[in-house]
């Protein structure tokens, strides 16, 4: 449900496990200000949901895969539907911007961070790799450490400042630059209008169906042709698809954990809407997602050598998520006219 509520004061924030740390964070900025959405309702309002297969992007070596819209897109995609306003400011080095953190954590607001999950202490060992587009807010303190809301976590953590700033200014692709955000604006509405649900939704189709190689549903096909000129033999062929199921599973919540996240907005839309269609789109997405876990398993039995490496039968099964996507994505762009 989508409901106003009073704003909160600085010593009320309250910390949320979430399935996505941008979209976690964008709920949670929301919901501290005063409206109550859910993390699926601002990933879907925003239309977060993608595929892009970007080759010339390079992370450890490997093409950059992703399941979902840029960096930022998400928070920034709430602008336009909710009528809020976000700031970001990025900084040349670690002084200015933990001045400026702390700056605002003394004015009481709450701040959103892009940061490098490898020098976060928090994260366990095998959880620590260089992916730099990691979102967590930030909400006091005390003494040389700082309280963070990483939505990925189930309760609040701390941070040493040596740490953190480390974290906020990586190198490497997507370096965060210190980048911070915060809420400046609340949304000038008590609830999101079926108007925005359907452009929502209608923008998600164009996306997926774009016609251009690396997104949506032709991505996909891309990247099951290259998957096809892997040889099976070569040990370099298991990093190729074990970095796929890195990108997948690991890195921003993955393939199948956002087609779920985005059948429960589908789901949470039609309810509000009382549009039966989405309801039912809904439903399939869930299973285009087990689909998404299937081919990840398959992957990880070649890879451990349970199954023999078979990169023909792995470019079959994403085909088969290509078409089952695009005719969902076709099916629902009619329901948004």
């Amino acid at each position: 449900m989508l409901t106003p509520t009073r704003p909160r004061t600085h010593a009320e924030f309250s910390h949320q496990h979430a399935g996505h740390c941008e979209s976690g964070v964008a709920s949670a900025l929301l919901r501290h200000s005063g409206f109550d959405i859910s993390e699926s309702m601002a990933f879907g309002l925003s239309s977060g949901l993608a595929f892009a297969y970007l080759p010339f992007v390079k992370l450890s070596g490997l093409p950059l895969i992703a399941y979902r819209t840029q960096p930022r897109a998400l928070i920034k995609g709430l602008r336009k539907p909710l009528g809020v306003d976000f700031s970001f400011e990025t900084f040349s080095g670690p002084e200015r911007g933990q001045a400026r953190l702390d700056e605002l954590l003394a004015q009481g607001h709450v701040v959103g961070l892009q940061t490098s999950v490898y020098w976060l202490p928090y994260f366990p060992p095998e959880m620590r790799f260089h992916f730099n587009a990691h979102n967590l807010l930030v909400y006091g303190k005390e003494g040389d450490e700082y309280l963070i809301s990483d939505p990925v976590f189930e309760a609040p953590v701390r941070c040493k400042v040596e740490d953190l700033n480390r974290s906020r200014f990586a190198k490497g692709v997507l370096a965060p630059k210190g980048l911070l955000y915060m809420l400046n604006r609340p949304a000038d509405q008590t609830e999101v209008s079926p108007a925005a649900l359907r452009k929502a939704v209608a923008k998600t189709c164009r996306g997926m169906l774009a016609p251009v190689p690396i997104a949506g549903v032709k991505g996909m096909r891309l990247l099951a042709s290259k998957f096809e000129k892997l040889p099976n033999a070569d040990p370099a062929t298991a990093d190729f698809i074990g970095h796929l199921v890195r990108m997948q599973e690991e890195i921003g919540t993955g393939g199948a954990g956002f087609r779920f996240i985005y059948a429960a907005f589908l789901q949470e839309a039609a309810d509000r809407a009382g549009n039966n269609a989405w309801a039912d789109s809904a439903d399939r997405l869930i299973e285009i997602g087990d689909g998404w876990r299937a081919l990840a398993l398959s992957i990880a039995r070649m890879i451990r050598a349970r199954d023999p490496m078979d990169t023909g039968r792995l470019a079959q099964m994403l085909r088969g998520q290509a078409d089952a996507e695009e005719a969902l994505f076709r099916a629902l762009a009619k329901t948004t006219g």
